[in-house]
């Protein structure tokens, strides 16, 4: 089995963690979401491709989901004792290597693609991550400070200002520019199934559907599209996905991020047994839906993640047998 899974950041690892444990004989493509990437201290900072090939080669920070284990953080230390910033952004010693080997080689030459392929050699996360676009997308957020509106890079969004403000706009620069990087509509022509996990629906997975050819090539694939509900209770599982809906007019809902995707792209949408209500909603949608246990309760072990990805590859069955 061929799946294709569009992720990002902590919950994306987390379900293909499970997900490898589901299905282990089956062929992964991972396209990241790289709208999250930043350049600090002249470095390329990649935080959802590295979650996910940290997190599945077993280098992750379990307890914050993020960043390598055993970290230290001298290099920073000594960067803001020079009254070198940011000071917000919490680079570690070890993850400083990693940017420093993928920014040596993006100025060499190489693509962001090769460069991925060449960082998971270390890894071996047993997925081939891709990321969305070997060109320059960086998702930015309109804020309103002091009477004033502003754009700001979306991780000072999320980092800094811990989403204390409105998102007035949301805006992946340059994605209306970029082109899907080598391999990613390949993987998805030849996908049997197609994964959204929990991931954010805006800043995420809607950053790659954002980049020209990728929505349109998931629509067109002709295979089972299923995702998951990053909201539970009408509240996200993590992180501050509500106030990025909101910005896009779309209310912080189980049953609203799957109307938001639309039966256009997506085929089946598993809720939490919580929102086991809006079920029917959905399904007026024209969305095949379910409810079922969507909390991975044990992130650094993936079985309740296994049993989520389980059930999704069902429910894709379930569509392509429709």
């Amino acid at each position: 089995m061929r799946i294709v899974v569009l992720a990002g950041g902590i919950g994306g690892a987390r379900f293909l963690r499970g997900l490898k444990l589901a299905a282990p004989d089956a062929d992964i493509t991972v396209i990241g979401n790289t709208g999250d990437d930043i350049h600090l201290f002249g470095l390329k900072v990649c935080p959802d491709l590295d979650t996910v090939m940290y997190t599945l080669g077993g280098g992750i920070n379990e307890e914050q989901g993020w960043g390598r284990t055993d970290e230290t953080f001298k290099v920073k230390e000594e960067l803001a004792a020079y009254g070198v910033g940011p000071e917000w952004f919490g680079l570690g010693d070890r993850d400083f290597a990693t940017h420093i080997v993928r920014t040596q080689m993006l100025a060499a030459g190489f693509p962001l693609s090769a460069v991925t392929e060449a960082l998971c050699e270390r890894w071996q996360p047993g997925v081939r991550l891709i990321p969305m676009s070997d060109d320059r997308v960086e998702t930015h957020v309109a804020v309103d400070v002091d009477g004033e509106r502003k754009a700001v890079h979306f991780q000072e969004y999320w980092v800094r200002l811990r989403a204390s403000v409105d998102a007035q706009a949301v805006v992946p620069v340059g994605a209306e520019q970029a082109k899907p990087a080598p391999g990613v509509l390949e993987a998805i022509a030849e996908a049997d199934v197609i994964l959204f996990p929990p991931s954010n629906p805006v800043v995420s997975v809607g950053t790659i559907l954002a980049v020209p050819g990728i929505r349109e090539a998931i629509a067109e694939a002709g295979v089972p599209v299923v995702g998951l509900s990053p909201i539970v209770g009408d509240a996200p599982v993590r992180g501050m996905a509500d106030k990025v809906l909101s910005a896009v007019g779309v209310e912080s809902s189980a049953a609203a991020v799957a109307e938001h995707y639309g039966s256009g792209l997506l085929d089946g949408w598993l809720v939490d047994t919580e929102d086991e209500g809006v079920v029917e909603r959905v399904e007026a949608a024209g969305i095949r839906c379910r409810a079922v246990p969507l909390m991975m309760t044990d992130p650094e072990v993936g079985t309740a993640a296994a049993e989520m990805a389980r059930v999704a590859l069902a429910l894709a069955e379930e569509v392509r047998g429709a």
